[in-house]
């Protein structure tokens, strides 16, 4: 099933570097304005581990769609993370409205207001939320049809928004070309595509930039046919290590989120 993808920002710094990026990517609609004027299935909210709604997007989110949504994103990281979401997952959760339907809470940062410039946590955090859309809709299929997403971790977590467009990139690559069955397995194809990301995430692999950004931060690319079937034999790949490792890894379940 096709998600449509809205990038959705007030900063017209982000709004100009997606659009570089994305400039191959026409299905993907980019609008300089609010994320709460987007009439989408789920709105995307960058957070920290614990899921404090206490500043930024979320702050605004939350005041929009009422108190009550903290609670359940806090709830939902308690019963599944023990109350500190890692880098890398995501949450979504009921809004009780029609539009948003969900609300997809990523962490891009540990504690509120930290910098992540010099992270791949914005690659990390835009996987989860793509991967939370197959979940969630695996689970109900159709439940989300669009979805609209920030620049994330370019505000607070003072990323250039260029470099945030780049990893947003490989993120929505990665989730338009193949459906995985878990976190685990999304971010063993995610280190397929840039690397070893570490324990803890923290190194910006520069080596890795979008052909689209300006000349001294290219690399030698593929094209895009080569780089698919590339793409889908590392994800195989990734899915049989992680299967392998670990049949019996429950810890993603949505069954709840209907």
């Amino acid at each position: 099933m096709s998600v449509k993808v809205t990038l959705v920002d007030i900063n017209p710094k982000m709004i100009a570097a997606w659009r570089d990026t994305f400039e191959e990517n026409p299905e993907v609609t980019i609008l300089h304005g609010s994320m709460l004027d987007q009439d989408v299935s789920a709105w995307v909210s960058p957070t920290n581990a614990g899921g404090r709604m206490d500043g930024g997007l979320d702050g605004v989110i939350k005041k929009f769609l009422g108190a009550g949504i903290e609670h359940a994103v806090q709830k939902q990281i308690g019963a599944r993370y023990g109350g500190a979401m890692p880098v890398g997952h995501a949450t979504c959760v009921p809004t009780g409205r029609p539009s948003p339907r969900f609300l997809i809470s990523t962490p891009t940062m540990v504690a509120s207001s930290e910098d992540v410039s010099d992270s791949m946590n914005v690659a990390l955090a835009a996987a989860a939320a793509f991967q939370a859309v197959h979940m969630q809709n695996a689970t109900n299929p159709g439940s989300i049809t669009s979805i609209a997403l920030p620049g994330l971790g370019a505000n607070t977590g003072r990323v250039p928004p260029e470099i945030c467009a780049d990893l947003m990139w490989t993120a929505y690559d990665l989730f338009r070309s193949a459906q995985l069955p878990d976190f685990q397995t999304m971010r063993a194809a995610l280190e397929g595509l840039l690397g070893d990301l570490g324990p803890a995430t923290t190194t910006y692999k520069k080596s890795f930039m979008h052909p689209n950004l300006p000349s001294a931060h290219k690399v030698t690319v593929p094209d895009s046919a080569a780089a698919q079937a590339q793409l889908k034999k590392k994800i195989a790949e990734a899915q049989k290590d992680a299967l392998d490792d670990d049949k019996d890894f429950e810890d993603e379940d949505f069954d709840d989120f209907e």
